[in-house]
């Protein structure tokens, strides 16, 4: 895996979304281990220590395929890449190099990407070739999470926060966030937190279902409309995605998984198709 040097956001957009997830992260974890989970079990109990493993171990693998997926470079620099063009390739004139089949340049990231998927706000980079194996698994791991709490903070909510059915109530559901800076209450940070999880589910949700179809017909988002050349069934697809590990890369990032392609030469992908 090549390391990005250069992991900063490089636009307002890119680096307030960032910024917003690394800290609204760990303050909905405290929020759920500490304040909603101890309504249910008493602290550091049998059944507590259960779930709060399990919390914490979910937590570990957001965190760890978030970096991942940051650190990860699926640029073309630093690749061999040929002078000459090939059948589907193109020249960058920004880049002032060719570029292989599938990949294409990012307006944000200034380079062009690998098997481009399309540019994350949230990681402030692009997903592609090398780090779409981490986007899928932290994805997959957010809706756990998100399910996961949702659960509990259904009960929480009913049974431990205040709430009456006023105007003045539907408003502060319907907009959290700016009665929140109204109006600094426990009550009302409990009913931020609870819809930012809430949201998430949903989000995460319809997000996992695309990349899982687009993984499956081994398309990128914007081949979505198209037949894939490169089909070579559910399992190959899979494998082009995950690595030829793909039954154990959701334990952990650091589980080596080799790809079927090296990103570059999707002729020799067709040349085996045909055979």
């Amino acid at each position: 895996m090549n390391i990005r040097i250069n992991i900063f956001p490089k636009c307002i957009r890119d680096a307030f979304v960032t910024g917003f997830l690394f800290v609204i992260m760990p303050v909905v974890y405290y929020f759920e281990m500490f304040v909603v989970l101890p309504k249910y079990y008493k602290q550091w109990s049998a059944w507590y220590n259960f779930h709060f493993v399990i919390g914490t171990t979910i937590l570990f693998n957001i965190c760890s395929n978030l970096i991942a997926i940051i650190m990860c470079d699926t640029s073309i620099k630093g690749r061999v890449l040929p002078t000459d063009l090939k059948p589907d390739w193109r020249f960058c004139s920004v880049c002032e190099s060719v570029a292989p089949p599938r990949s294409w340049h990012c307006e944000v990231c200034k380079v062009c990407i690998l098997k481009r998927d399309h540019h994350c706000m949230f990681t402030s980079c692009c997903i592609g070739f090398e780090n779409h194996r981490y986007f899928l698994i932290f994805v997959f791991y957010m809706l756990i999470a998100t399910l996961y709490a949702s659960y509990y903070n259904m009960k929480f909510i009913k049974n431990f926060v205040t709430f009456d059915f006023s105007w003045t109530s539907i408003f502060k559901i319907v907009f959290p966030l700016a009665t929140l800076f109204m109006e600094w209450t426990q009550n009302q940070l409990f009913i931020f937190l609870i819809l930012i999880v809430f949201f998430g589910a949903g989000f995460s949700g319809a997000l996992l279902y695309f990349h899982i179809d687009l993984m499956l017909r081994s398309v990128v988002t914007y081949e979505r409309n198209t037949v894939s050349k490169y089909d070579k069934g559910k399992l190959e697809n899979i494998k082009l995605v995950l690595g030829d590990k793909w039954y154990l890369v959701w334990l952990s990032p650091w589980i080596k998984s080799k790809l079927t392609c090296d990103g570059i030469n999707w002729d020799k992908m067709l040349s085996l198709k045909e055979k």
